[in-house]
């Protein structure tokens, strides 16, 4: 991404903040007047009624879209803001929800949550979402094609929302400076219609989430392993657990491999008997993880020979096992579980925050707000159950191989569906192709119109007509020859931002002497040294003698040119000057012997040659950007469509 891309300014990252995550806070109105009893206590205010009946009602909602879903590291969660200032935002002091998500290398996941917020934004109007991630503001990357040109980083805090389904900018032209928190979601509210950002903004934000709910099913993959009996049990009950062991396998080390040379856990026997086939569902992103690394397998794993069908899927469960293997072994060590659930975190951190106003426990006060915080955690624990089994995974494993009674029959006699077709992953080539062409194709008009306003208010090059019989066509030569003389020298052809630069003083006398001592090398060093060192009164009396030199150098280099170039086609492809005479010549009979003398002395017509490569140029790309379009678009110059019939 260049500095001249207009996204390249909302992309500058925070170190401060973990990588590949998205964070979201969501604002109700109420939270901006709230009751007056609830003045003297800010931490039960953070705890109200309303906002834990909001948050439930949210989850209640896009659970419809998330319940299948396969994430790649964490589930999408959020929850109320318990300690002030918030963590995500430290100057944020309002009550509100939020929310995290590590998305890593699956991106999907990241617009998955856009969408998500959007959708809560139309089913509960009354609230103002901001998302960010560790690149910054994404969604004005996304549209920055199309923004303000006062939008930069340092002019959007406290700025960007969504509300309603749509995409808001609070105006510059109200605030100069950036607003507080509060202002900005004040005026927000009231000002609603006069902060909804441009059609061509929410349209380049809606055609990036537009295929969801579609896309996300889309992203989920099926297919067949053979895995230990233990794992087809933990996948049965848990599917949302496949993640922590894509990454436990993705992410090994020296150290976690010793743990799957072992295979204690999930394949205590070490025999194939345990050894069963099941469907698995996994994101595109994990599929792509387990299949493009290669992995040898323990050798106390049993594994069929190359030869065998059904060596493929039993290659891919020994990854998934190990992977298993590794992450629970790391997780045991660390003692993540050790908290118990999630429950105790939420505890702690109540108190933490000073929820329970330093009241006595087992007082009447204490009890009635353990209750009211035990009666919220276990409402919202019901549509959070897996953020709680990920938080603590080796506890919920050990339980669910302990209550269950394992049975190969169970496994051995069930119907599997066949793989997902995986050619995506092979494949992909046209896809990625396609979301190219389509940004290309969105600079090539920004630029457009950047070129077509600038050389309005400059006055500058022809205007673009839409019927190419309009253009003065010799225009072009023009400014070709004037871009040459004005801009151009040896080293190259550089275009200033004055078009009306001076001429480039060029020493042509010491551009041939250095020409000259390449193409002669039996010169040496010394010789050119010396030459250059002359005084002037030499240079005066040599004058002559190195014109001499000139003359037959370049003559010399022209007729070995025009040798190599008879070889080759070359000569035909120019138009001469006197193309038409020759025409009319030929019709009268002129002999061949007369024509190949006449050619050979018959001068090129350079302005006609150059015009004709550009315009094929121009036209091979289709309305594409090349290099046609940007050599005429630095000279001043932009040509109309070639609209004729493909």
């Amino acid at each position: 991404m260049s500095e001249s891309d207009p996204s390249y300014i909302f992309s500058q990252k925070n170190s401060r903040l973990p990588e590949d995550t998205v964070f979201f806070t969501i604002f109700p109105d109420s939270s901006l007047s709230p009751d007056p009893k609830s003045q003297n206590s800010k931490t039960t205010l953070l705890l109200s009624p309303h906002l834990q009946s909001l948050h439930l009602q949210i989850l209640q909602y896009l659970s419809q879209y998330t319940t299948n879903y396969i994430w790649q590291h964490e589930p999408f969660t959020f929850s109320p803001s318990t300690q002030s200032p918030c963590s995500f935002c430290p100057s944020n002091h309002i009550p509100h929800l939020h929310g995290k998500l590590r998305y890593g290398d699956n991106l999907e996941d990241e617009w998955f949550i856009v969408f998500l917020l959007f959708q809560a934004s139309q089913k509960f109007p009354n609230l103002s979402i901001h998302v960010w991630d560790t690149d910054g503001e994404f969604l004005l990357i996304e549209s920055a094609f199309h923004l303000p040109k006062w939008v930069n980083p340092e002019t959007t805090t406290n700025r960007i929302f969504i509300r309603n389904g749509n995409l808001h900018i609070i105006p510059k032209d109200h605030f100069p400076s950036n607003p507080t928190l509060d202002n900005a979601l004040s005026y927000l509210i009231k000002q609603e219609n006069q902060t909804k950002a441009p059609n061509s903004v929410q349209l380049a934000i809606k055609n990036r989430i537009g295929d969801y709910p579609e896309r996300a099913i889309k992203n989920m993959h099926k297919v067949r392993v053979r895995v230990p009996i233990l794992i087809a049990q933990i996948l049965k009950h848990e599917p949302c657990l496949i993640s922590l062991a894509v990454e436990g396998f993705y992410d090994r080390d020296i150290d976690s491999m010793k743990y799957a040379a072992k295979m204690e856990r999930f394949l205590p026997n070490k025999s194939s008997d345990e050894i069963v086939e099941v469907s698995v569902t996994m994101s595109r992103a994990m599929y792509a993880q387990l299949m493009q690394q290669t992995f040898q397998a323990p050798k106390c794993y049993p594994m069929p020979a190359r030869s065998e069908s059904g060596y493929t899927s039993a290659e891919l469960g020994m990854k998934i096992a190990c992977g298993f293997e590794m992450i629970y072994q790391i997780k045991k060590q660390e003692k993540l579980q050790g908290k118990g659930s999630t429950w105790e975190v939420y505890k702690e951190s109540l108190e933490r925050n000073g929820y329970f106003e330093g009241l006595i426990s087992g007082s009447k006060e204490y009890k009635r707000l353990m209750e009211n915080a035990e009666s919220y955690y276990k409402k919202s624990s019901l549509h959070s159950r897996e953020s709680e089994i990920m938080s603590a995974p080796v506890k919920r494993i050990d339980d669910i191989i302990a209550d269950c009674n394992v049975s190969l029959d169970e496994f051995k006699n069930q119907e599997i569906p066949p793989s997902d077709d995986d050619s995506w992953l092979y494949n992909g080539e046209d896809e990625l192709n396609a979301a190219l062409l389509e940004r290309q194709q969105e600079m090539e008009f920004y630029d457009m119109k950047k070129n077509k306003k600038k050389n309005k208010e400059d006055g500058v090059g022809p205007s673009c007509s839409s019927d190419l019989n309009d253009y003065d066509l010799g225009d072009i030569a023009k400014s070709m020859q004037e871009f040459v003389q004005k801009m151009s020298s040896f080293e190259g052809a550089e275009v200033p931002g004055n078009r009306n630069s001076e001429d480039v003083d060029l020493d042509v006398e010491r551009f041939m002497k250095e020409i000259d001592s390449v193409m002669n090398p039996s010169n040496g060093d010394e010789e050119l040294d010396s030459d250059m060192d002359l005084d002037d009164d030499e240079d005066i009396e040599d004058d002559d003698d190195d014109e001499d030199e000139e003359m037959d150098f370049m003559n010399s280099y022209s007729d070995v040119l025009s040798q190599e170039l008879k070889r080759t086609t070359l000569d035909k492809s120019f138009v001469r000057a006197n193309a038409n005479e020759k025409e009319l010549k030929k019709d009268e009979g002129t002999s061949k012997v007369e024509e190949e003398k006449e050619e050979e002395f018959s001068r090129v017509d350079v302005d006609v040659n150059l015009v004709k490569s550009l315009l094929g140029s121009f036209s091979s790309q289709e309305g594409l950007p090349g290099p046609a379009s940007n050599l005429l678009g630095l000279m001043g110059l932009q040509l109309p469509q070639d609209h004729k019939d493909k």
